[in-house]
Parts: C-alpha cells; sequence; structure tokens
C-alpha cells in the first residue's frame, strides 16, 4: 500500500507527522506546497507544489495533483490541511482513490474552511476537539494529535 500525505507547511506538517507511526509502515510520499527545509526522512520522497491561496493557482494544482497521482498511484490520501488537500481530493476522488483528512488542532470551537470543504470530499474525516461534533456529525472525534 502506498499512502500520499499531503500538506502545507508549517504546523499542518506537523500535525500530519504526528501520524508518522501510523503511516511509516507503508510506502508513502508527501506533497507540501512550499519549499521547506526537510527531514531526512523525508528526503527524496517529497514533491513540492505551487502555492496556492485561493486564486488562478488552484487550476495549476488540480494538474498537479493529477500528475502527481497518476504517476505515483497511492491506494490513500491522508491529510491535516490546509488548501493543497482540496485540489489532490478533487483528483484523487476521480482516481477513486480513498481520502482521510483530519480537521486541524488549531480549530477549536469552529471548522476551517478546508475542513468544511473536506467534510464534503472525506471518504473517512476526524476532529480533535469534541466542540466541533456539531459540525462534523458523521465525522469521528479522535483527540488531539499532539
Amino acid at each position: 500500500m502506498k499512502v500520499c500525505i499531503v500538506s502545507s507547511c508549517g504546523g499542518h506538517l506537523t500535525e500530519v507527522r504526528a501520524l508518522q507511526s501510523v503511516y511509516q509502515v507503508y510506502d508513502h510520499f508527501y506533497v507540501l506546497n512550499d519549499k521547506v527545509s526537510l527531514p531526512d526522512d523525508m528526503e527524496g520522497k517529497t514533491y513540492f507544489i505551487m502555492h496556492s491561496e485561493r486564486d488562478w493557482k488552484f487550476f495549476w494544482n488540480l494538474w498537479e495533483a493529477w500528475r502527481i497521482l497518476r504517476l505515483e498511484r497511492p491506494r490513500v490520501l491522508l491529510s491535516t490541511g490546509a488548501g493543497p488537500i482540496v485540489p489532490f481530493s478533487i483528483i484523487g476522488k476521480a482516481l477513486r482513490i480513498p481520502i482521510i483528512f483530519v480537521e486541524t488542532f488549531t480549530r477549536v470551537s469552529y471548522p476551517s474552511l478546508t475542513g468544511r470543504i473536506m467534510y464534503l470530499l472525506a471518504d473517512r474525516f476526524f476532529y480533535q476537539w469534541k466542540s466541533l461534533a456539531q459540525f462534523f456529525p458523521k465525522g469521528v472525534y479522535c483527540g488531539p494529535l499532539v
């Protein structure tokens, strides 16, 4: 099984890496929306895509998602956000790749825009604060990742 981990840089990457013990046993690779210094275990396993902030670059991200997902052929997409997971999920849905999304830890009382979108796209949706249950009735409370 191959896992595609899609993330923004910074806190979202820190969060998704908290799940490393789950996905490290599988073949996996990362997709990040900005160039950053990488830990040794991510070297040679990371794609960098164009950073998009709800602008025309989103459409370029769709193309990048198509190219990467067709090349790598992962069995599942995993993300804690933010923006890059949306185009990857749209293409992933077209390619019938299951999507696992965890709403970010920083959202305590109200969901993020990405979380609201991903609630509609994800096959499995998790949230880290019980206070979000009202927004995600079909989601699963998982508690804090970090």
